[in-house]
């Protein structure tokens, strides 16, 4: 997906029992960050930086969305484990992961493995990739993406 280029429509299953569907957040800033599974200590982390400072994405009329391959079960238990304000999408059939191409080859005691690097998309209110995060490390992950979300033009 090209920086400065509208992202094409998609939609996934999302917690909470609604479906969700890019082109119905148009209007606002939206973060799609991708993390490899629900639980494990990374992305347990990666969820609650992001949760710390929800007041301050939704001060600015900005969507969070988490997604990764898991079921939409795993994800209910994972959202309510942590108390996420936000909603988690299941890509389990790779879709948006294939639009991102955040896919990549690991290698996971010493074996090799397909899974997601961990990745984060800022996408603008008119639909437009305006910034993108690959190789993410955790700490300070979260408030660097509301730093970039800050510095995006008015919708004035």
């Amino acid at each position: 997906m090209p920086l400065n280029e509208p992202v094409p429509d998609f939609s996934l299953p999302a917690t909470g029992g609604q479906p969700f569907q890019l082109s119905a957040l148009r209007g606002a800033p939206l973060v799609l960050y991708f993390y490899p599974r629900d639980a494990t200590p990374g992305c347990t982390d990666e969820g609650l930086q992001f949760k710390a400072l929800h007041q301050e994405f939704c001060a600015l009329h900005c969507t969070i969305l988490g997604i990764s391959r898991d079921t939409l079960a795993s994800h209910e238990r994972f959202r309510a484990k942590l108390e996420l304000p936000f909603h988690l999408l299941s890509d389990s059939a790779e879709l948006a992961c294939g639009l991102f191409a955040v896919i990549k080859d690991k290698t996971l005691y010493g074996k090799p493995v397909r899974g997601i690097e961990r990745s984060t998309f800022l996408i603008d209110a008119q639909g437009v990739l305006r910034q993108e995060w690959r190789k993410v490390a955790v700490p300070h992950h979260a408030q660097a993406v509301l730093d970039a979300v800050k510095s995006l033009p008015s919708l004035s």
